[in-house]
């Protein structure tokens, strides 16, 4: 039985949105974006909502607004994808790594360690799709002693007043960060990627939330980051294509990031369904779960702890004292079945890129415990009881062979 790790939800709706789309004559950035933004902010519960082309260009032009310099710096944890350092280095700042904690998500611990005068943000992760604890983090950048430390170094961070705290959610559109209360608003900006292989997805895309305090106005903001995302041209393409409408102005240093009416129409029509489609995630995740807590030898993932729930975005398996040599061997005699898994993630001081500029893993001890013994298993609506058993069997029996490896 061939079972893909994340093949995309596509059903008759998604290709009637689609089509839609293609027949209407208007392909790029008009009405099918703007109805996306309005599904997902009132779907998340956030102020407003821009969208654009993926995760790390919104990330990208959020801190460029915020104003960081090379001299600055951004906390992020070591246990992400590499997007997530990247956007940091890509908008000229400096990304401070730190450790996570047992559940995968960055340590507030940490956080506060690591934070300088030059911090001028903060990038927690929401991995796998299990909120970070951002009541926590929240307190934290408005501590009095930390407040009074910081440093600003533009207007928007005078305006400000302290540490931007800015939610990865990639992972988690459709988590619970508080009893009826969903993320993307409990941050200062939380960012979802709209990507391929997420629970709701546009082909490639990302999501700006945009929940800023006073004296800010998010609607203005919004307006203000769209224009950013078109060049800072004072007209979008829809705009300039009715009669007499070719005049516009360039007034600023923006970005071309926008994101498409053919590609919003794939995501508009996946989360009208979404509410359905994330109990069919549920239904795999905790089948999962139900199978392994009987196994000694594994640890399942963080669903439910509190108020927190978890968006059911990766079922990240951990296999109990494997090194991760055993998890290797595990996971090649998985796909002699042709079973799908991944990993997520290998931290990223273990890549050559950041090893290159002196980030060492010995440094983050906890996520490579986390790395060295995780295996992602498929999840999505699609897999049904059958499908499930067998990815189970599976999975069980490759323990046996690796945990005889040496």
């Amino acid at each position: 039985m061939k079972i893909p790790f994340s093949p995309p939800y596509i059903d008759e709706t998604v290709i009637n949105e689609v089509v839609d789309s293609l027949r209407s004559g208007w392909i790029t950035s008009g009405p099918k974006v703007k109805a996306l933004e309005l599904e997902i902010k009132t779907f998340s519960g956030a102020n407003e909502v821009l969208c654009v082309n993926s995760w790390t260009s919104g990330a990208i032009m959020m801190l460029r607004w915020l104003g960081v310099t090379t001299e600055d710096e951004v906390i992020v944890p070591a246990y992400t994808y590499s997007a997530t350092a990247l956007a940091v280095l890509h908008a000229g700042a400096k990304p401070v790594m730190v450790d996570s904690g047992a559940d995968f998500n960055i340590s507030v611990e940490a956080i506060r360690k690591a934070i300088t005068p030059r911090t001028k943000a903060i990038i927690p992760v929401d991995i796998a799709g299990f909120p970070c604890d951002y009541d926590r983090i929240m307190a934290l950048v408005t501590e009095p002693e930390i407040q009074r430390s910081f440093q600003a170094t533009s207007t928007i961070q005078e305006k400000l007043g302290r540490i931007l705290v800015m939610n990865d959610a990639a992972h988690s559109l459709g988590a619970y960060y508080s009893k009826n209360q969903r993320t993307g608003c409990e941050t200062d900006v939380a960012i979802f990627s709209l990507h391929a292989v997420k629970n709701v997805t546009t082909a490639e895309g990302g999501a700006i939330c945009l929940n800023l305090p006073e004296p800010f106005d998010n609607e203005e903001l919004y307006n203000e980051l769209r224009m950013t995302s078109l060049n800072c041209q004072t007209k979008d393409a829809f705009s300039k294509s009715k009669a007499g409408g070719w005049r516009y102005d360039i007034t600023g240093f923006g970005m071309k990031i926008n994101m498409a009416d053919v590609n919003a129409a794939i995501g508009l029509a996946q989360i009208r369904e979404y509410p359905k489609l994330l109990q069919e995630r549920k239904r795999v995740f905790n089948t999962y779960s139900e199978a392994f807590s009987q196994c000694e030898w594994a640890v399942t993932p963080p669903s439910v702890q509190g108020e927190r729930e978890t968006s059911y975005h990766i079922y990240a398996l951990r296999i109990k004292g494997f090194t991760e040599e055993q998890r290797d061997r595990m996971i090649d005699e998985i796909a002699k079945s042709e079973v799908a898994v991944n990993v997520h993630f290998i931290p990223m001081p273990m890549l050559s890129f950041f090893k290159s500029m002196g980030y060492d893993i010995q440094n983050y001890p906890q996520a490579y415990e986390n790395f060295k013994c995780e295996i992602s298993l498929p999840i999505y609506p699609q897999l049904d009881r059958e499908k499930l058993n067998f990815i189970i069997e599976t999975v069980k029996a490759a323990y046996i062979v690796a945990s005889g490896y040496n």
